[in-house]
């Protein structure tokens, strides 16, 4: 790419320089935009519009353009997430559209993303958490609840392995039932219908649909923990791509990219996914970085959960250098101290491995078989 005509290049976070994406043109488009991957859900589009805004006030001379596409998970609305058997159900089309270059970057929700990316691509910034945890949104009739006062027999909709797992042990009265669809999908079945008395979703999600207001109940860490990247938004870039990667590192929040290393190679070293309930939550004090990991039979009655911790307190180096791009289960972040995020991933996969001396093997490939079988 060309470098832009006027001032000079411009810099970012990483102090690297960043030449121009668009060559000088009337306003600017006389130049190719950066293209952006999204799925076409309202969520989606909401996530992908806020993660352009951060850009275009970075880089108020670019010009961005969103690329809408369905994946194979928004495709496949009659069968269980954790049934489909593959990995990459909302990522693949999109990461396709990377590899032939009809897009430059690709948001995703970080929990959808797989902890081993294709060859080439890289996570190249990971965006500052809204909430990781988990809400109830109950029917209108059951308005005041909670998931303890709810009648026996009571059903709940969840998409989610991880969430039935715990919910079913914490709350035995209740029942658990799958539910598909997008965000507006599931609150319409879940208003509209007499089947379910309350359903489970991301806290994020709501909130950034502005529906916050529907959040009846919270789930604590305690009640629930919550998916590995769960509420982080992450940017997609290919691995060679130095002019979109220098742009978008900029957007990367330190505090969440060590959490969610950890939480990713906690996830990673126990090969789990969505097919076997695995639950983490994460947080950082003091220079101390928290990681509590759990791994559950389906129905929550045979679990293993323990917390570790690890230093992160490390100075940034600004220095280049042969591992200026090292990637930490897949995310590639410049302005983040690498000794601190080497520190957040082995701490991820010595608590894992810690649950796998424990049993965790036999308990995941259990819940792995069971499911394949329901």
């Amino acid at each position: 790419m060309r470098g832009g005509g006027g001032g000079g290049g411009h810099r970012e976070g990483s102090g690297r320089p960043l030449t121009r994406l668009l060559p000088q043109g009337e306003n600017g488009v006389g130049g190719r935009a950066v293209r952006v991957g999204t799925r076409r859900s309202q969520l989606a589009r909401i996530q992908t519009d806020s993660v352009v805004e951060m850009l275009r006030e970075l880089h108020p001379e670019l010009h961005f353009e969103i690329v809408a596409m369905s994946t194979t998970g928004d495709k496949i609305l009659d069968t269980a997430l954790s049934k489909i058997g593959e990995k990459s159900l909302f990522t693949k089309e999109l990461e396709n559209a990377l590899e032939r270059n009809e897009v430059d970057l690709v948001v995703h929700s970080l929990k959808d993303l797989p902890t081993s990316l294709p060859p080439g691509f890289t996570i190249g910034a990971v965006c500052k958490r809204e909430s990781p945890l988990d809400a109830v949104v109950f029917h209108p009739k059951n308005c005041g609840k909670t998931l303890g006062l709810l009648p026996e027999k009571s059903v709940i909709g969840t998409s989610s392995l991880r969430r039935a797992a715990q919910l079913k042990k914490k709350f035995p009265h209740l029942e658990f039932r799958d539910i598909r669809g997008n965000l507006n999908t599931r609150l319409k079945k879940l208003d509209e219908k007499e089947e379910f008395s309350a359903i489970i979703l991301a806290a994020a999600g709501l909130k950034r649909m502005g529906w916050e207001n529907r959040i009846g109940q919270l789930l604590s860490p305690e009640d629930c923990l919550y998916a590995v990247g769960q509420g982080a938004l992450a940017v997609e870039v290919r691995a060679k791509d130095q002019e979109i990667l220098n742009m978008v590192s900029a957007l990367h929040d330190g505090e969440t990219v060590l959490c969610c290393i950890a939480e990713r190679a906690f996830m990673k070293r126990l090969e789990g996914g969505c097919s076997v309930p695995v639950a983490v939550s994460s947080m950082l004090k003091d220079g101390q970085l928290y990681l509590t990991g759990a791994v559950y039979s389906l129905d929550g009655s045979d679990s293993l959960k323990e917390t570790m911790q690890t230093s992160v307190n490390y100075p940034q180096q600004n220095e280049d250098g042969p591992n200026d791009d090292v990637q930490h289960v897949g995310i590639t972040a410049r302005n983040v101290a690498g000794q601190a995020q080497e520190a957040a991933e082995n701490l991820g996969v010595e608590l894992a491995s810690l649950l796998l001396s424990k049993g965790a093997k036999h308990i995941l490939s259990v819940a792995r078989q069971l499911n394949d079988a329901c």
